[in-house]
């Protein structure tokens, strides 16, 4: 393994081990909770543009395969974990977690106390910083970092977008079986906006009944009203996604003429801040995020707690409930979850129903959608 030196914006300045890419990047840094998943996670395109500490001490210990990839590539900027496991075991494997990192051009940071980060995440929030193998002086990587922009300047969305339009066929995974299951029938028809979609949530968009087209971020929202009213497609889904929600003034334009039409619509973590933003509702950023499979989250109509997946640096503001009905509360924070909007056919949540970290009981947020499309 070769050296790698650590720069935060604190001043903080550390020495780990390295595999993966050897190079010099500069990102968000962020910990993420998760027991399982560091493929799931490493291949999640809203984590484009942050390094993400594991607080899971062993990393790498299954290796990696095809069909747990959640899009095309690794999309983080690195990973930082206590303990790397070359030596991986699993009868899915296809391949190491050093290889897989190599192939995707992304870093890891290894031999590093990953408590004493989180603690310091956790204390003084989310912050830049410089990660290299090739640079070991801690001026030279404060002047790196200096002279780099920062995550909410940089539009991630345009790096992780599908640049063509396409239909997505598959079903979700059968783990009895080890196999993707069959897709039912549709029973709509819905435009899904990527804005760096999980593979998964299509699967499930899918898995619900619903045939789902898939189309880049820079969407036209009258050719999308002039196919809902040609009864071409019965809604739209807006995807998650990387970066400062806020930072994405052409997508909230074309929302507000979504809203403006009345077209169905769902969103998840990014397209959720973005139903909020349209609505004339900023969103704040929070001081560490959300990130991890273990978030409680009570559903605020039946009085039941989901335990879920959450993946977000920033949230939906309280005064919103001026124009929603809350429909799910976040038990960490008491931040907002979910959201129905008055007397309009849109809802979304701020977490991932189609992660299930072990739990399965968001899935049912699908069922809904197709519920409010096909009314």
């Amino acid at each position: 393994m070769k050296k790698a030196w650590i720069y935060l914006e604190n001043g903080t300045f550390l020495e780990a081990n390295s595999f993966g890419a050897e190079k010099t990047e500069v990102g968000e840094i962020v910990f993420n909770t998760s027991m399982t998943g560091y493929q799931e996670i490493m291949s999640d395109p809203s984590y484009a543009g942050q390094f993400v500490t594991f607080t899971m001490p062993e990393i790498g210990n299954v290796g990696v395969n095809d069909e747990d990839m959640e899009s095309q590539a690794a999309h983080a900027k690195g990973m930082i974990v206590r303990r790397y496991q070359e030596r991986y075991s699993n009868f899915r494997a296809e391949d190491s977690l050093h290889d897989f990192l190599k192939k995707f051009d992304v870093m890891g940071i290894c031999d590093i106390d990953t408590r004493f980060l989180t603690k310091m995440l956790r204390s003084e929030g989310s912050m830049m910083m410089v990660a290299s193998t090739e640079v070991s002086d801690k001026e030279e990587l404060k002047k790196i970092l200096e002279n780099s922009p920062r995550i909410e300047d940089v539009n991630y969305i345009e790096k992780v977008s599908t640049k063509e339009a396409y239909k997505h066929n598959s079903s979700t995974y059968n783990y009895r079986e080890f196999k993707y299951d069959e897709p039912p029938k549709a029973e709509a028809k819905i435009v899904a906006i990527d804005f760096g979609v999980k593979r998964n949530i299509l699967n499930e968009l899918v898995a619900a009944g619903i045939e789902v087209e898939v189309i880049p971020n820079d969407f036209i929202a009258e050719d999308l009203i002039e196919k809902y009213n040609s009864k071409l497609i019965d809604g739209v889904f807006l995807s998650n996604g990387p970066g400062d929600p806020l930072v994405l003034k052409k997508e909230q334009e074309e929302i507000k003429k979504l809203i403006a039409a009345k077209v169905p619509m769902f969103g998840i973590c990014l397209g959720h801040q973005l139903l909020s933003i349209s609505h004339g509702y900023d969103t704040f950023k929070l001081k560490f995020g959300h990130h991890g499979g273990n978030h409680p989250v009570k559903n605020e109509k039946t009085g039941l707690v989901e335990i879920t997946a959450q993946n977000h640096n920033y949230n939906v503001p309280d005064n919103i409930t001026e124009i929603v009905e809350v429909t799910h509360k976040n038990l960490f924070d008491n931040t907002i979850e979910g959201l129905k909007y008055n007397d309009e056919p849109i809802f979304s949540v701020q977490h991932h129903p189609e992660a299930s970290p072990g739990p399965k009981e968001s899935r049912y947020i699908f069922g809904e959608f197709l519920s409010l499309v096909k009314r």
